[in-house]
């Protein structure tokens, strides 16, 4: 029997060619997507989930005993997330003695990242009539999107909810093109889909929802054909509620299993999961349209923007095709169906304003349908025609092509693939200080491994190690752990480094001015002596401390040695006239000294290579103001205004502005509008004052009130 299973397996490669070189793509595929995940670096989560994933390693091994995996603190929200492929990595790890768990981690998530590619294309020939030529286009065309294959390597939090979902849509897909004869083995994988997208994260529910939508649809398009025997509807609509029911149950069950907190409450935890995630949601700045803004405040249109303009020109284009010629009798309920779990969780988030960074990772499940309705619809193209130059000309030439630019940022930039921008916005280098690049820290283990091994360790004294500051230390620390005796990983942010002791310095541009990082003049800092570039620009660099006169000029001052940090600062300016550390310290203690124009001699050179820098305009509006120029500072409130329109601190130096000029209803005009944007106290006490000024008393009691609230 299974002698006979596999030579029919073989023969239907002989029948029909393109089966075979489907699934030499996807094995080559695999390979090389596996081997390239020994270059990856650790994404800004990893730490932490591995953490947990430890805590639930040590629920199941006490029986539940110990249950630090399933208690949910005011501080520690991770066993919201059921992350079962962390904690299968983190068990390979232990089980098999693996010290390198990340690498561990990056190469089941690499597995997950080329199943969900594979599913997708099963979805696409599924849809297209059980044909190998869509499928090709899907693979190729998902292969090479270059945002998903980057984050494959080392994504655990996003990209197996995508692999999982995928796969739950290619049963569901079987489901309904076999329903009524349903095999009792899609049911189980259904389920089994179903159950692990939930154990990653609970959204994996939306499963369940689509379920009950398409199974319905599905049996309503049915019934319209007379699929059914005549006077069966009835009981066929039953088998389907039955059907449904089972499996969704069946993958409840599952999930309940794999994830301790929904264990403990299996109603409770699960659905109020869902809401307590909003409870722990924080605003990150992120740096879009060429301008740093909280996440909680983007425009409605963040993540339909993010994704049009860094996935592959070629999927949009399929897309688009498939869009204009899906919507034949035969065709439009795969069309729909493909283009409602692409546009559905995109439409909620837009909705529920939902707090979303790091591009459109979040949504990142929703794209391989896309990816299936370009390769179906260039296979539109390729049975639309019958000459054979535009069959294969339109069909297969046209979607290979336009992949050329993906496909050569895949090759030059790895590991890196997932710092992409398409060429609507004219590729990496256009949207350079406009857009995050590395926003996942990938680059800090390139970064790190340079230090190691360029680091000069020979002329060190005993006991001492050389000191890599970082932002992100936990990633800067796990590949220094490769030479504890030389290496120590200390906690900086890059604008805080002079006051810091420190010898190397390891920093992914994320978080930084986008000013600054496009001022050539002054950025990468002169003492950068290694840069990871991405099609020609710096995402990482790393800074070597030649002087640390600034450092001795900061303890100096902390210590109150004013004179003595005044003559260390200006050593450090000597070395480097740009240190921002040095421009905005010197700027303070010339301004607690009230020498203004000094303090306005710092402060302005450290706003004219970052105009926008906020500490750098407060600096400069301050000295102007202690200088008696009140239209300087005014200049400087507007320049605020408008780089920052959702700071409140140009507001409050405007209003103070025109209390100097007596112009009491402007001064008003700066507060009200301060306070629209943020309640503060101090403003609401200043407006108090002007009303009482004015003779209003009841006003200014209710600013009182509204203050001693605030405070």
């Amino acid at each position: 029997m299974m002698k006979a299973k596999l030579t029919d397996w073989i023969q239907g490669f002989k029948d029909d060619k393109s089966k075979l070189v489907f699934y030499v793509l996807a094995l080559l595929a695999l390979i090389l997507m596996v081997c390239g995940s020994f270059d990856a670096g650790m994404s800004g989560d990893e730490e932490i989930h591995n953490t947990q994933a430890a805590h639930i390693y040590d629920y199941y091994k006490t029986f539940g005993k110990d249950e630090t995996a399933a208690v949910v603190t005011e501080t520690y929200n991770l066993p919201l997330y059921g992350q079962v492929v962390d904690n299968f990595a983190y068990a390979l790890s232990r089980w098999f003695g693996i010290s390198d768990v990340m690498q561990v981690r990056h190469t089941l998530n690499t597995i997950c990242g080329w199943l969900a590619i594979l599913f997708t294309s099963l979805i696409a020939f599924r849809v297209a009539g059980r044909k190998y030529l869509p499928a090709i286009l899907t693979f190729i065309l998902f292969v090479f999107s270059p945002r998903f294959i980057g984050h494959s390597f080392n994504d655990l939090k996003d990209v197996n909810l995508v692999t999982f979902m995928v796969m739950g849509l290619f049963y569901l897909t079987v489901f309904l093109q076999d329903f009524p004869k349903v095999k009792k083995s899609t049911m189980v994988m259904l389920a089994v889909s179903i159950g692990l997208a939930m154990a990653v994260r609970v959204g994996g529910l939306i499963l369940v929802a689509y379920f009950g939508l398409f199974g319905l649809l599905r049996f309503w398009q049915l019934s319209r054909q007379g699929a059914f025997p005549k006077g069966s509807t009835g009981k066929e609509f039953w088998r389907l509620i039955k059907y449904g029911v089972l499996t969704s149950l069946g993958g409840y069950v599952l999930c309940l299993l794999l994830w301790p907190y929904a264990m403990k409450a299996p109603v409770e935890h699960v659905f109020g999961s869902l809401m307590s995630m909003n409870a722990f949601a924080i605003s990150i700045r992120q740096l879009f349209e060429g301008s740093m803004q909280m996440s909680s405040t983007l425009p409605w249109y963040y993540t339909p923007k993010y994704i049009f303009m860094t996935i592959p020109v070629s999927v949009i284009a399929g897309a688009l095709v498939r869009l204009v010629t899906g919507w034949k009798k035969k065709d439009w309920f795969w069309t729909f169906f493909l283009l409602f779990c692409f546009v559905f969780p995109v439409f909620w988030i837009i909705v529920t304003k939902a707090n979303v960074y790091g591009g459109w990772r979040h949504s990142m499940f929703c794209y391989p349908t896309l990816v299936a309705l370009a390769g179906i619809g260039f296979y539109s193209l390729y049975e639309a025609f019958s000459k054979p130059v535009l069959r294969w000309g339109l069909g297969v030439a046209l979607p290979l092509v336009l992949l050329i630019g993906p496909a050569r940022h895949i090759f030059a930039n790895h590991p890196y693939e997932y710092v992409y921008f398409n060429e609507f916005v004219g590729g990496v280098k256009n949207a350079y200080g406009n857009y995050e690049m590395d926003y996942y820290y990938h680059s800090t283990r390139e970064a790190t491994e340079w230090v190691m091994a360029h680091a000069d360790t020979t002329g060190l004294e005993p006991g001492k190690k050389i000191k890599v500051a970082t932002w992100h230390p936990s990633s800067v620390g796990y590949y220094l752990k490769q030479d504890t005796a030389h290496f120590q990983c200390v906690f900086s942010r890059i604008y805080q480094m002079g006051n810091n002791d420190w010898d190397y310095g390891v920093f992914t541009i994320t978080g930084m001015n986008p000013e600054w990082i496009k001022n050539k003049e002054v950025f990468p800092p002169k003492n950068t002596v290694h840069t990871v570039d991405v099609d020609g620009v710096p995402i990482c660099i790393v800074l070597k401390r030649e002087d640390k006169s600034d450092y001795y000029a900061y303890k100096a001052w902390q210590a109150g040695k004013t004179d003595s940090a005044k003559m260390l600062y200006r050593q450090a300016y000597a070395v480097d006239p740009d240190n921002e550390q040095v421009l905005e310290n010197m700027a303070r203690i010339y301004l607690d000294e009230h020498e203004p124009d000094t303090a306005l001699f710092y402060a302005s050179r450290w706003v004219r290579n970052v105009p926008s820098n906020a500490t750098a305009l407060s600096l400069l509006a301050e000295a102007s103001f202690m200088k008696g120029d009140v239209q300087g500072a005014m200049g400087v409130a507007s320049q605020m205004k408008k780089y920052m329109p959702g700071d409140v601190s140009g507001y409050w130096i405007a209003a103070n502005c025109y209390l100097q000029q007596r112009n009491l209803q402007m001064a008003l005009n700066e507060l009200q509008a301060l306070v629209a944007i943020q309640p503060f106290a101090p403003a609401y006490q200043l407006m108090a004052q002007i009303y009482q000024a004015a003779g209003q008393s009841q006003a200014a009691q209710q600013c009182l009130n509204i203050a001693s609230q605030l405070q």
